[in-house]
């Protein structure tokens, strides 16, 4: 009931910058691969992905607090043990993507990995900047390893590179990695995220979010920019047509290879970046 109010009331003060559907992020999910060891185990509407390998599992994410009991019920489903996941990622430090990190820590032992500027935010359990908004809080999770950009996260044969792609969140980290889809090797970006949602870019009262975040978002475009991909993944379902490409598998080529889908989601969160900035601009004068 504490999430499903924490989601509700997160909803209503982000307004239409907000996921589509936000009673979904607790809504339990089949799993299901996506390709070669690639697996989704994550909510409805939040996602958490599994890559597994022989010397143990890595596990993005960890959806809200409610969710955590789901996503390990969902490794077990596809035969892997939850106690083999040795690293766990972060896509940024919001409950909606940490709420369930600190349980799964604990349950499995692993080792959590993340950046420098969403360390305090993971180990406070807090949206910086909105510590006041006790709804926006999560349990703490203690940072193993600190990631610096372009840092390489290696296990059992598998290599993922961290982007730190902040402004979303101070820590904002965007991970690309290889995988073999349909018998060739594809290049995957789980994107962290370019929307502005609660943060504050400019406010004459309390100031922004964190300082230098129009900056960052800036930056962070033009990297993006710069990026190619032919899978692209997010940490909310609906930002890569989840349902409809779940759907689709197995009726053809890999619906989830689109090389053009990158740029898409990174132009179009350009022009709501703008948009945001230039009206929160207006309200400051």
């Amino acid at each position: 009931m504490r999430v499903l109010s924490a989601v509700l009331a997160l909803a209503a003060v982000a307004g239409p910058t907000m996921a589509a559907d936000p009673a979904n992020w607790a809504q339990p999910m089949q799993p299901f691969r996506i390709a070669d060891n690639l697996y989704y185990v994550g909510t409805a509407g939040l996602t958490s992905l599994l890559i597994t390998t022989p010397k143990g599992h890595i596990l993005i994410d960890g959806a809200v607090p409610v969710a955590a009991k789901g996503i390990k019920a969902n490794i077990a489903a596809l035969g892997f043990k939850p106690a083999d996941v040795k690293i766990l990622l972060n896509s940024h430090a919001h409950f909606d993507h940490s709420g369930g990190l600190a349980e799964l820590k604990a349950d499995t032992g692993a080792k959590m990995f993340a950046s420098a500027g969403d360390k305090a935010a993971l180990e406070t359990g807090t949206y910086p900047g909105w510590e006041d908004r006790k709804h926006l809080d999560f349990a703490p999770v203690k940072v193993d390893r600190v990631l610096k950009d372009g840092d390489k996260v290696e296990l059992g044969g598998v290599t993922l590179t961290a982007h730190l792609t902040p402004g979303h969140s101070a820590g904002c980290t965007t991970w690309t990695f290889p995988l073999k889809v349909d018998g060739k090797v594809r290049q995957v970006i789980y994107h962290c995220s370019t929307s502005v949602a609660l943060n504050r870019l400019v406010s004459k009262d309390k100031g922004p979010q964190y300082p230098g975040i129009v900056g960052d978002y800036l930056a962070t475009f033009a990297k993006l920019k710069a990026m190619k991909a032919d899978v692209f993944l997010a940490p909310h379902a609906e930002s890569f047509r989840l349902a409809d490409k779940r759907a689709r598998l197995g009726t053809g080529p890999n619906p989830f290879v689109d090389p053009s889908e990158l740029a898409a989601a990174v132009a179009s969160s350009e022009r709501d970046f703008n948009k945001a900035l230039a009206k929160q601009q207006e309200a400051a004068r």
